[in-house]
């Protein structure tokens, strides 16, 4: 048996007949300044930031600034901010309602609710706005009320999908309450439903917990190409207050995370950044902030200094 020729098997490419459907005709521009010359055009073109943030509005006289706290993805602290946020300015005398728009309700565990007592929740605030003045509790840190979100939530996206002005149902209900109070604080689920869309409606601004990681880089510009569309279609106020570092630790990459978010929004982030801390995260075990578990720990320290740069700028110092 011969072997076989080194030329068996498919064909060479150039032996491959050409397919052509089309002429196409090649001519050259003679004047290099016109209209059909990118080159100078490309060499002077500024391109947008992905992940530009626009800036905030004051707030109305007489009426709560409402800040929806939110980052599209999970795990990087929101409704811890939510919490010792929310309380920290309430230790400080100020009025304070917080509204969980997720359904896990941990914010109501964190600041001593028990949600089994609960009649009106988050849920009939958006479909029943009639019930805001009761769907409020009171927790364990005077000053601080809540509007609990509970597993009812999974299901309201489908009874509101045939409703009109579905996206704007949380504004409405949320503006007799306004008055009474001078921050409310929005916590909303790690992803972009039609709750969340409420709550970027109802609020002057947000604010973002970003973890110093990777990832939270591209969960950020995520972020900002949804502020973007929500300004544009339905809540040309929204901006944002404020990026609060979360999950903070020495290490290089942490740093590196860091220094790229301070350069990108030198004005925007709120210091210090919120340490690692065990303390942390074993308050809500206990059913209260961390100022009320252990003030003098990490995250009690860092939480209270942020909750003093946001006091300032959301002009209650």
């Amino acid at each position: 048996m011969s072997a076989p020729k080194e030329d068996d098997g498919l064909p060479e490419v150039s032996e491959s007949p050409l397919i052509i459907d089309v002429d196409f005709v090649e001519e050259i521009n003679d004047n290099p300044t016109g209209p059909l010359d990118f080159a100078d055009e490309i060499s002077v073109a500024r391109p947008r930031s992905p992940m530009e943030l626009p800036d905030s509005l004051p707030t109305p006289e007489g009426r709560a600034r409402v800040i929806t706290v939110t980052n599209q993805k999970g795990g990087v602290g929101k409704t811890t901010t939510v919490i010792n946020i929310a309380s920290q300015l309430a230790l400080r005398g100020h009025r304070v309602l917080v509204v969980d728009s997720d359904s896990q309700g941990n914010c109501a565990t964190g600041l001593g609710v028990d949600k089994s007592k609960v009649r009106y929740t988050t849920r009939d605030l958006i479909l029943s706005p009639e019930t805001a003045i009761g769907s409020r509790h009171a927790t364990a840190v005077d000053n601080l009320h809540i509007i609990v979100g509970d597993r009812t939530l999974i299901g309201l996206e489908q009874e509101m999908m045939r409703q009109l002005g579905r996206e704007r149902r949380m504004k409405e209900a949320l503006e007799p309450l306004l008055s009474h109070y001078d921050i409310v604080l929005i916590d909303t689920p790690p992803s972009l439903g039609l709750v969340t869309i409420n709550a970027l409606v109802a609020s002057d601004a947000l604010l973002i917990p970003v973890q110093t990681e990777y990832f939270a880089l591209e969960g950020l510009a995520l972020l900002a190409g949804t502020i973007r569309e929500v300004r544009s279609l339905l809540n040309d106020r929204l901006g944002v207050d404020g990026v609060l570092l979360t999950m903070h630790s020495q290490t290089l990459l942490n740093q590196q995370v860091a220094g790229e978010l301070l350069e990108s929004f030198p004005d925007l982030i709120v210091k210090p950044a919120i340490r690692r801390n065990v303390r942390l995260a074993e308050a809500p075990s206990h059913g209260v902030p961390i100022h009320l578990h252990d003030p003098s720990s990490r995250g009690g320290k860092d939480y209270q200094g942020v909750a003093t740069v946001l006091e300032r700028r959301w002009g209650l110092a």
